[in-house]
């Protein structure tokens, strides 16, 4: 600086210049021009602010309508006997609801001590959380630290949808609303309302919501019995649901939880001996969640039981209250419903047992896995095609691949198949076959690899007095999801002979006039009425019994008195029959897609030919009725419903009605009896225990289907066994034996009295003949040449015979011709004996023993004798006289004790309907 006189005078020049005082004016203007835009844009954006929030908080929802109370809850099934066996869970439902009173205060002051240590005493927005997250912010420049009180957290989760936004605007509107609706929701609700609420609301983690299905989840207890340590493992979940989930992420999960022991302990909310106990549980506290989880996952499907039930509940919920089915399925997963079923957790263990034990079926080798293989993949050109791989393309891959397991057999030997017996080994051909159809930039989209255990069995029990299904098995081998088939009640096979007693004996002894004593002759060739298909009974197509009751025609399941008796039963009445007894799955008339008309109505469904089938569900109940005198009882899964408040939503009470007479049930029942006493069902006989049975037995062409269906004064059960896709079985009588073994077990372990099958009043008895299924006449038919073939017989009441048996006659033969004798004849060589008067279409078992129609040509005037003319042919002149046995009345028959083998295929059902639809 210049300090020169000369300087100074030019420096007060300058300052005292025009310019100079122009420049410091305009500086000065501009200055209190800029405080004042600041003020003004101060106060602009004061207003702009509260304008902004004002617009906020008034487009909040009205706290007057908003509801925070948790929704959506678990469905709870229970067992007969109140046990909870499954539970029911939809989206965000996972929840059991439980106050606050039930809990122990660790478990509350968890929560609150790392989430909102000052929940008591703030007004729903904690002013010191919200400085002391935005200072920490400031520090480290991170502001991800929340500051929301478990109010806020509350409204974030039941009102603003989890607090999701993606938009950082999005994001403080909705804080914004949150904080002024959380102090609006304070002087509305209690704080331990809010608590409680929050406490049944928040996410915990693997599809948990709520405290009482986490403890569940991770510990298998309930919340009221959880210790602290637990406590404070499931409230570390709260801050990351899906990355401090303890089973996943359990170090994660310790961080947390030790900080929160330490908060507990600071805010004196724990002792120092409490916080000390739960940190020494910091290892055993995981192991046990790992161990749960493992049980959890080794029963993570629903039983088949729990499958059919869910079909029957949603179907009920729409037929009886109106649902929709979107809003049936919405209550049944998410309404929080207590559903009591009619399971009995006794039999149904029972039937599990034995069904997991595989030494009940046939060995590997016998057994085989069936492969369903799918593979998708999406090839590496220009148009990204996709290509589907199945079972199909795996067989055309390995056409010539030597099978040492194969089941398809040709002159080059064994061939590859989908059924194998070493899984290991196929996996390995899997494995082979993608790696050929899948090139360097593919994309797998999808494969699925299912090894199904074959033959295949299902299993149904039911108390036939209530229609209460006790257990049901929809399958062998381990279940592979939730709803999978279900083979006791979703899928049809034909029932065989077991199909007899429904369409055709029900009938012809309820409506029709016949008798268990009633006649058929088994004779042959004999066709379908109208056709030209022939009939076979399961023992031969070459050899036949002659005149047969229906009782015997029951117990030896013989196919041609069968269909004969069909014959006047008439295929419409036995369908109508079988209307009333609940089958739904058969066809009245149906035009195929080949232009085809199909119906059930037919002779073919006398034996069990039909077009669809039947499930084991629904013969199973038909038998029920038979077992339950006559009355049909709806059969049933679950007893009654509760809401989510405890009132009563459905009552389930079965559908009865009086089918056939309580005479005819009996009848039936006496003569099903034999079946398994004499019969072609000895192996289902309950050998351990003297309790009666009664049942059929039903198999079809090849075996593909092996069935029993009968009862005890108690249950009645029906077994199924056969492959998925209709292949032969050579193993024949294990299915009775699973039926008995399960039979036996019900009635020993819940040790059941020893009951018979009540005779009603309304059934007499009478002695008949066997062969003309009148009364019996003394001297004749006890007499007879074929032996004794009398018997007492059981009828209803008005139906008893009133003629004499006409069929039996005595003459006096020639021993040497077998002719009827003559004045001719010398004294020694002429015998008088009982014979048959009957005319004969056929050879049959009769016979050898028919009266001749002849005189003896041997003696005459003067001749000499002849050598014998050789009466009996070579099919029956070996055999002797029928045994006799006594029945269960001590009284003798000739219906011998037969040697039954294996029942043979009743018929070839599929070619039967062919054949029958389209006679040559």
């Amino acid at each position: 600086m210049n300090y020169s006189k000369k300087g100074i005078e030019n420096k007060q020049n300058y300052i005292k210049s025009t310019s100079r005082r122009l420049i410091s004016k305009t500086r000065i203007t501009l200055f209190r021009l800029g405080i004042v835009s600041v003020v003004v844009a101060a106060i602009v954006a004061s207003f702009a602010g509260y304008g902004f929030v004002k617009g906020l908080v008034d487009n909040a929802p009205d706290i007057s309508e908003i509801d925070v109370i948790p929704t959506g809850f678990t469905t709870t099934i229970y067992d007969k006997e109140g046990n909870e066996i499954e539970t029911l869970v939809g989206a965000h439902a996972n929840r059991v609801y439980v106050t606050l009173d039930e809990l122990p205060d660790y478990v509350k002051d968890a929560f609150i001590a790392i989430e909102d240590e000052r929940f008591y005493e703030h007004d729903g927005i904690d002013v010191r959380g919200i400085l002391r997250a935005a200072v920490q912010g400031l520090k480290t420049g991170d502001f991800s630290e929340g500051a929301s009180t478990i109010t806020q957290q509350l409204l974030k989760n039941q009102v603003f949808e989890g607090g999701l936004e993606t938009e950082f605007i999005d994001k403080v509107e909705r804080k914004i609303q949150e904080q002024y609706l959380a102090i609006q929701l304070e002087n509305k609700l209690e704080k331990d309302t809010i608590l409680e609420y929050y406490l049944n609301t928040i996410n915990l983690g693997a599809g948990t919501y709520g405290v009482q299905t986490a403890a569940k989840r991770y510990f298998n207890k309930d919340a009221k019995d959880l210790n602290l340590s637990e406590a404070a493992t499931i409230a570390a979940i709260t801050q990351r649901p899906v990355y401090l989930n303890p089973i996943n992420f359990p170090e994660d999960n310790a961080k947390r939880r030790a900080e929160i022991l330490k908060e507990m302990l600071e805010q004196e909310r724990i002792t120092q001996s409490e916080y000390d106990e739960a940190v020494a549980d910091s290892k055993d506290v995981y192991t046990r969640i790992q161990s749960v989880d493992e049980e959890q996952d080794a029963t993570s499907y629903y039983s088949y039981f729990v499958d059919e039930l869910i079909e029957q509940v949603m179907e009920d919920l729409q037929s009886e209250l109106g649902y929709t089915q979107n809003q049936a399925s919405t209550l049944l997963y998410s309404g929080g419903l207590q559903i009591y079923t009619t399971q009995d957790p006794l039999i149904q263990k029972i039937c599990d047992d034995v069904y997991s034990d595989e030494s009940n079926f046939p060995e590997m080798g016998t057994s085989f896995w069936e492969l369903t293989y799918a593979l998708s993949i999406q090839k590496n050109d220009k148009d990204k095609t996709t290509i589907h791989y199945h079972g199909n393309d795996l067989l055309e891959y390995y056409k010539d691949y030597p099978d040492p397991d194969g089941l398809y057999v040709d002159d080059k030997g064994s061939k590859f198949s989908l059924l194998f017996t070493d899984k290991k080994d196929m996996q390995k051909k899997i494995d082979a076959f993608r790696e050929s159809v899948v090139e360097e930039g593919d994309v797998i989209l999808g494969e699925k690899v299912t090894m199904t255990i074959q033959p295949q069995s299902s299993f149904v029990v039911m108390d036939q007095h209530t229609g209460e299904v006790a257990a049901i098995i929809g399958g062998r081998g381990k279940k592979s999801g939730n709803r999978t088939l279900n083979r006791a009640t979703n899928t049809f096979r034909q029932p065989g002979s077991t199909f007899k007693i429904l369409s055709t004996y029900l009938p012809a002894l309820d409506t029709v006039g016949l008798t268990l004593a009633s006649v058929q002759d088994d004779v042959g060739p004999y066709y379908y009425p109208g056709t030209k298909t022939q009939v076979n009974n399961w023992t031969s197509s070459s050899k036949y019994d002659g005149l047969t009751t229906l009782r015997r025609g029951i117990y030896n399941s013989m196919n041609i008195v069968t269909v004969k008796t069909f014959e006047q039963v008439t295929p419409q009445l036995g369908y109508d029959y079988l209307l009333k007894l609940g089958f739904t799955s058969l066809v009245d008339s149906r035009k195929e897609e080949n232009g085809d008309i199909v119906s059930d109505i037919n002779y073919p469904m006398a034996l069990g030919g039909l077009t669809d089938g039947v499930s084991n569900l629904e013969i199973t109940a038909a038998y029920a009725a038979i077992a339950n005198k006559g009355v049909y009882t709806e059969p049933i899964f679950y007893t009654k419903i509760l809401d989510h408040d405890g009132k009563v939503l459905l009552r389930n009470k079965p559908k009865q009605e009086q089918v056939m007479k309580e005479s005819t049930a009996w009848l039936l029942t006496n003569a099903m009896e034999d079946v398994v006493k004499i019969g072609t069902g000895k192996a289902a006989r309950l050998n351990a225990i003297d309790m009666p049975v009664a049942g059929k037995t039903g198999s079809t062409s090849n075996y593909n289907d092996l069935w029993f269906c009968g009862y005890s004064p108690y249950y009645t059960a029906s077994v199924w066994s056969g492959f998925d896709n209709n292949r032969p079985q050579t193993e024949r009588n294990y299915h009775k034996k699973i039926w008995r073994m399960i039979m036996e077990q019900i009635h020993i372990e819940k040790n059941l009295e020893t009951v018979s099958f009540t005779k009603p009043d309304s059934v007499v008895s009478a002695r008949i003949c066997t062969k003309s299924g009148k009364l019996a006449v003394e001297g004749l038919c006890d007499h007879y040449l074929g032996g004794n073939t009398t018997r007492v017989e059981y009828f209803a009441k008005g139906t008893v015979p009133t003629e004499k048996c006409d069929m039996h006659v005595k003459a006096t033969v020639c021993e040497k011709s077998k002719k009827l004798a003559t004045e001719f004849c010398p004294e020694d060589s002429v015998k008088e004996s009982v014979f048959l008067n009957k005319e004969e279409t056929g050879k049959t078992a009769d016979t050898p023993y028919l009266l001749p129609s002849d005189s003896c040509k041997v003696h005459t005037e003067g001749a000499a004798f002849e050598e014998d003319p050789g009466f009996l042919d070579d099919e029956y002149e070996d055999e002797e006289p029928q045994e006799e046995y006594e029945d269960e009345q001590g009284q003798e028959t000739n219906d011998p004790d037969p040697v039954v083998p294996d029942e043979e295929p009743d018929t070839d059902i599929i070619e039967d309907i062919t054949d029958f639809l389209n006679p040559q």
